[in-house]
């Protein structure tokens, strides 16, 4: 889920060096943090958050093979 989130992030903002994407498990849930320079937060978010919804169904999407819960946590 890590490299899926980092493509995604790298492909919509302007400083593609400063995504770092970072992945920690609790139980049954994988927390996907996504950290995006300050400038590009809004690149990522989108209007009334459209944009982060979308990463997040994707990943869901991508997730529904395993047996686990992912949740992207988008942090500035």
């Amino acid at each position: 889920m890590k490299e899926l989130v980092e493509f995604i992030a790298k492909s919509l903002v302007d400083n593609p060096d400063e995504v770092t994407v970072t992945e920690r498990e609790a139980g049954r849930t994988l927390v996907v943090e996504l950290h995006v320079a300050p400038s590009d937060m809004g690149k990522v978010i989108g209007k009334q958050g459209k944009i982060a919804q979308a990463i997040r169904s994707v990943v869901k999407a991508a997730a529904s093979k395993t047996d686990k819960k992912v949740v992207v946590d988008i942090k500035d």
